[in-house]
């Protein structure tokens, strides 16, 4: 029995894929619990046509990623924050922090759980953070501990 998946399945496949399975376990398991419909001609169709709008959404995404990837690596962000007596930052500086800046900078947000810094970071000086975007695109930036 050929089915469309329409919802992840352990061990068996991913959303929006053909699978062959046996009947039972397609007729008592699958479809009832709403993780697939039977393939048939229409379905096929429908299938189809989502997979191509899913296609034009990726690539339309992916442009907008590639754009930002760019602007993150020639962008030089500049964080100001109090600073002891030693060069000793009062607390530490987080991702959320980082984020707040790139708005600033950039205009538009970057979830903090994307950005990623090297260490704990507890003097000025400069650091290199990534922003990982997902489906292996990783962009690097750098930024600017200052005292204020």
């Amino acid at each position: 029995m050929q089915l469309i998946l329409i919802q992840d399945v352990n061990h068996l496949g991913a959303i929006n894929e053909i699978v062959k399975v046996k009947n039972g376990y397609g007729r008592n398991y699958l479809i009832p619990q709403k993780f697939a419909i039977e393939a048939t001609p229409s379905a096929l169709k429908q299938l189809e046509e989502k997979i191509k709008i899913i296609t034009k959404k990726e690539e339309k995404m992916l442009a907008e990623i590639q754009q930002v990837m760019q602007q993150l690596s020639a962008l030089k962000l500049l964080l100001k924050t109090k600073v002891g007596t030693t060069g000793k930052i009062f607390g530490s500086i987080s991702t959320v922090m980082i984020a707040r800046q790139m708005k600033e900078q950039l205009g538009y947000q970057i979830e903090r759980k994307r950005i990623s810094i090297p260490e704990t970071i507890k003097e000025i000086g400069v650091y290199e953070g990534e922003v990982n975007f997902g489906k292996d695109k990783i962009a690097k930036f750098s930024f600017e501990i200052i005292a204020e």
